[in-house]
C-alpha cells in the first residue's frame, strides 16, 4: 500500500465528531465571514504563539503583505529575504512596488545567514538605489531561524523584522516563539502545513497595538477602525468609511472553526513529529545528510529533508518502492527569470545554489506509523547502497534531528 507523503485523513479521523460538529455549526449559523469563531481563533493563536495581538487573514501571503503595507513600505524600498523559499516570500515586494534583496542561507539549517544579511544591507546602503526597510526571515521546513543573530543585524540597521513562519508556526527557540525577536510573525494555514485548515488561511502575530489596528483596517478595504474614529462622529458601518487603500484579506469562519479544533491537538502533534524526526535521524545515519536543528530549537517538521548527491536516482528508487518524495525549491527564486534582476548579497548565494541541487524530502506527518517509516528508511538505505562507489552518500549532518 502506497505511503502518503502527508496523511491529512488520519488527522481527520482522530478529530472525529467534534470537528464535523464545528463545521456544521458554522454552516447552520450563516455567519460565513467574520463569524464569532474568528475572534475566538485569534485569541487562541495569541495564547499559543505568545503574542499580544493576532490578526487572522485569508492566506499566508496576505499575512506577509499586510504588515509591509501598514509600515508604508513601497517604491524605492528594499526588503531582505532568502531565495531558498517559496515564491510568496519574495513576490509581495514587487506587488507593493518594493524590491526584494536576496540573502544566502546557513548550510546546516537552510535558514537565513546573518552574515550574508549584514553584507547585503551594507551593499544596498552603499549603492544608494534603495532604502533598506525590512527583513523577512523564513522558518524553513519547520525550524526557527537564528533570530537572536538576525534580529541584532536588523534592528542595528533600523529595519523591521518579519518571521515568516508559514512552514514553522509552533516552532520555538529556547522556549520562545519567533515573535519574541521579530516585529511580526506570520503563519500560513494551507492544508499541508503543520497547523492547516481546509482551504487557505493565515495570521499575523504582532506586538504593536497601532500596527495591529492598521492591519485590521487594511484587511477589510481600509475601513475605519476604533482608533481612527475616536473623538469623531460617524454613525454608520465603519466599513463604509475608508481611510486607507486596503484589500479583502478576511479568513472564512469555516476555516477558523477547523483550526480551533486542530489547535487542541497541535502540541501533541508537534511532539509526534519530533519523535518521527529522531527516528529518521537514527535510521538514516551514515547514508544521507540528515537535518540539523539550531541549538535550543524545536522544529515542527513541516518537511523532513535530507541531502544526497544522486537525488533523481533516489527519487526514482523510492517511487518504485511506493514511497513518495518532494523536491522543494529546485530553482531558487533568484534563479527564476522574473526575479533575476533583483539585488543579491555580495558574492551571490553559493549555499542556496548548492543546496537546491541535493535536497529531497521524505514522508512526514504526526501519524506516520513505525512500520511505514521503516519502509521509507529501508528504501533510502537500499538506494544509497546501490550507488556506485559510495559517491551518493553526503554523510551525516552535524548535530541531531532535534535541537
Amino acid at each position: 500500500m502506497p505511503i502518503p507523503f502527508i496523511d491529512l485523513q488520519a488527522q481527520r479521523r482522530r478529530l472525529g465528531e467534534p470537528l464535523e460538529a464545528a463545521i456544521l455549526k458554522v454552516v447552520r449559523s450563516g455567519a460565513y465571514i467574520m463569524g464569532p469563531e474568528i475572534a475566538q481563533l485569534e485569541s487562541e493563536l495569541a495564547r499559543f504563539g505568545q503574542a499580544p495581538f493576532v490578526l487572522s487573514c485569508g492566506s499566508g501571503t496576505e499575512a506577509l503583505i499586510l504588515p509591509l503595507m501598514a509600515w508604508g513600505i513601497g517604491p524605492g524600498d528594499a526588503v531582505f529575504c532568502p531565495s531558498f523559499t517559496f515564491a510568496a516570500t519574495a513576490e509581495i515586494m514587487p506587488l507593493i512596488g518594493a524590491s526584494p534583496v536576496f540573502v544566502d542561507i546557513d548550510s546546516d539549517t537552510y535558514n537565513m545567514d546573518a552574515a550574508s544579511l549584514e553584507a547585503a544591507i551594507q551593499a544596498v546602503k552603499a549603492a544608494g538605489e534603495f532604502t533598506p526597510r525590512a527583513v523577512i526571515a523564513v522558518d524553513l521546513f519547520g525550524q526557527p531561524a537564528d533570530y537572536p543573530a538576525i534580529a541584532e543585524v536588523a534592528h542595528r540597521h533600523g529595519l523591521k523584522l518579519i518571521a515568516d513562519s508559514a512552514q514553522g508556526f509552533g516552532c520555538t527557540l529556547d522556549g520562545r516563539h519567533p515573535i519574541h525577536w521579530a516585529d511580526v510573525a506570520t503563519a500560513s494555514f494551507f492544508p499541508a502545513k503543520p497547523l492547516g485548515c481546509y482551504g487557505d488561511g493565515g495570521a499575523v502575530l504582532s506586538k504593536d497595538a497601532r500596527l495591529h489596528d492598521v492591519m485590521v483596517s487594511l484587511r477589510v478595504h481600509g475601513q475605519a477602525v476604533k482608533s481612527d474614529t475616536e473623538g469623531a462622529t460617524f454613525e454608520h458601518d465603519p466599513k463604509y468609511l475608508n481611510l486607507r487603500v486596503g484589500m479583502n484579506a478576511r479568513m472564512d469562519t469555516l476555516q477558523a472553526a477547523v483550526l480551533l479544533e486542530k489547535l487542541k491537538i497541535f502540541e501533541s502533534e508537534i511532539e509526534a513529529r519530533n519523535r518521527i524526526a529522531d527516528r529518521y535521524a537514527a535510521g538514516l545515519a551514515g547514508v544521507a545528510r540528515t537535518p540539523r536543528v539550531i541549538d535550543k530549537g524545536i522544529s515542527v517538521w513541516a518537511q523532513y529533508t535530507i541531502e544526497v548527491d544522486n537525488r533523481d536516482g533516489l527519487a526514482g528508487h523510492l517511487r518504485e518502492a511506493g514511497v513518495p518524495t518532494a523536491v522543494y525549491y529546485p530553482i531558487p527564486i533568484h534563479r527564476q527569470a522574473i526575479y533575476s534582476a533583483y539585488p543579491q548579497a555580495p558574492g551571490g548565494l553559493p549555499v542556496t545554489d548548492a543546496k537546491s541541487k541535493v535536497v529531497i524530502s521524505l514522508p512526514m506527518h504526526p501519524y506516520l506509523e513505525p512500520e511505514a517509516q521503516d519502509q521509507v528508511i529501508a528504501a533510502v538505505r537500499a538506494s544509497q547502497a546501490s550507488a556506485s562507489g559510495g559517491g551518493a552518500v553526503r554523510g551525516q549532518g552535524p548535530g541531531s534531528a532535534a535541537g
